[in-house]
């Protein structure tokens, strides 16, 4: 394979981030795949921010749009896969501030709806232990999950 010039590995990180919204992580991660020393990383990524091809605030937003209504996830594993980003929290605390609460419970619920209705157990009880342990997995707190269970004022629904 020959070697990538600097103006070359512009021109395909400028189409890699055109094409999808990129973090600056998965950018700096292909240009060293394609052999990009460090000081012309730099250079090429502080274009490709200048020109606005890379946001960070804008990839937040977009991830925690996308994670919490196709992937169904909650607060907790959406920072967790923005941190695996190595995206500021900084950066994505405002965009999480922004999250609708009516819609977020409005997932939670459609989730804790589905589920309910492929678990097994002996009793109510049993049952909402399991789906407290799958909302938490989805990174939902256990506030929301509260609000969202059909029985959640009945006390004895919720395992301490």
């Amino acid at each position: 394979m020959k070697e990538l010039t600097e103006q070359d590995a512009l021109y395909r990180a400028a189409a890699y981030c055109a094409a999808a919204e990129r973090c600056l992580a998965e950018v700096d991660g292909k240009l060293s795949l394609w052999g990009i020393s460090g000081e012309g990383r730099e250079r090429i990524l502080t274009y490709l921010m200048k020109e606005r091809y890379v946001d960070e605030a804008r990839y937040a937003r977009s991830f925690i749009n996308d994670k919490l209504h196709f992937n169904k996830w909650g607060r907790g594993k959406i920072v967790l896969g923005l941190k695996r980003k190595n995206v500021s929290a900084s950066v994505y605390a405002p965009a999480l501030d922004e999250i609708d609460e009516d819609d977020y419970l409005d997932v939670l619920r459609a989730l804790l709806a589905a589920k309910r209705k492929t678990v097994k157990a002996r009793n109510d009880y049993e049952r909402n232990g399991k789906l407290i342990r799958f909302a938490l997995g989805r990174g939902f707190e256990m506030d929301a999950i509260r609000r969202c269970l059909p029985d959640a004022d009945d006390e004895d629904a919720f395992p301490d």
